[in-house]
């Protein structure tokens, strides 16, 4: 099988704050699988670390009131093209983010309140019919 992993949740120093979210369920998922890893923050040109960004009616802003949305939806696009091109059969998401969160992300305030709805990575891939699963549901 193919899989298509937030690089976050494979132990990748990519996070806003220059951390990662290493899940262990996740790893064991690479044995015998064949894995992509991506970080469409970075691949849309964000430095590591970076300021927390959220989404804010519709347009990504970061937490010092500064447009980032460009840069997460280029960061989509270079997600997309991987997955058109490799066809993962699972696309693994991590939680709540504003680029990867598939049924939850915070609401823009910078409170720690969460809305439904997905990051914009995770939404244009679930548009383009890719099995995009939550790590929480694993």
């Amino acid at each position: 099988m193919k899989i298509m992993v937030s690089a976050c949740l494979a132990g990748e120093n990519c996070k806003y704050n220059g951390g990662n979210n290493r899940n262990e369920k996740v790893l064991e998922l690479f044995a015998g699988n064949e894995v992509l890893t991506v970080c469409p923050e970075v691949m849309g040109g964000l430095p590591t670390p970076r300021i927390p960004a959220e989404i804010r009616d519709g347009e990504v802003v970061n937490k010092a009131g500064i447009s980032v949305d460009r840069e997460f939806r280029l960061g989509a696009e270079k997600c997309l093209e991987i997955a058109l091109r490799e066809q993962p059969d699972l696309v693994i998401l991590q939680s709540r983010s504003p680029s990867c969160g598939v049924k939850q992300r915070y609401d823009g305030s910078f409170s720690g309140t969460l809305v439904e709805g997905a990051g914009v990575t995770a939404q244009l891939l679930i548009q383009n019919g890719f099995r995009v699963v939550d790590v929480e549901d694993l």
